[in-house]
């Protein structure tokens, strides 16, 4: 089943995360195919890894130096996918999202497969980073929710003491800083599943 060009902008933030970027990267090939994915952004934190020959070869648009509302309005999709890399989208997952996007016009955050259980120490006093499943939102509405400043570099466009945390949380991969806090700032969104 062939979909309407260039729906679904895929955006991911990494840090010294080839190999998980590789995964995610290999999935979203048939989403391409298919006409879903118009076009997949990573945004680097200083990786020093192949991360960017991967995006590269894969024909991403590889940033080291950014401002998130800058790249929310380069997106080519009306809708945007936020995802860390590592994200592993079960089948049928294009099929559910078109649906979604057809029948509604809230985010969603995807629900975990139904036969998967975190790690046993990722679950221990630590709640879901909010990348971890993905998230599917409007374009406009991510460019409402965006901070101009937003990118690698701007210190003070973040609370103090929230780089550090995250650099050490191995549940953000050294990523998801600003396309997480767009995240964190939907309320009320859905659970869609993929």
């Amino acid at each position: 089943m062939r979909y309407m060009s260039g729906m679904l902008t895929v955006i991911m933030e990494c840090r010294d995360q080839e190999s998980e970027l590789a995964q995610t990267l290999s999935v979203l090939v048939s989403a391409a195919v298919e006409g879903l994915v118009s076009d997949v952004v990573v945004l680097d934190h200083g990786s020093r890894d192949g991360s960017s020959s991967v995006a590269d070869a894969a024909g991403c648009r590889f940033y080291g130096h950014w401002d998130i509302k800058d790249i929310l309005r380069g997106a080519r999709g009306e809708w945007l996918l936020l995802v860390e890399p590592g994200a592993r989208l079960q089948a049928g997952w294009i099929d559910e999202v078109m649906e979604y996007i057809a029948l509604n016009k809230q985010p969603a955050r995807f629900a975990p497969a139904r036969n998967y259980r975190r790690p046993f120490f990722r679950r221990i006093g630590r709640a879901v980073p909010p990348l971890e499943y993905g998230m599917l939102l409007p374009k406009r509405q991510a460019i409402a929710l965006a901070k101009s400043g937003d990118g690698p570099g701007n210190a003070g466009a973040r609370p103090e003491g929230v780089e550090a945390r995250q650099r050490d949380d191995p549940g953000l991969g050294g990523g998801g800083r600003q396309v997480a806090a767009i995240c964190r700032r939907v309320s009320g969104a859905r659970r869609a599943a993929a």
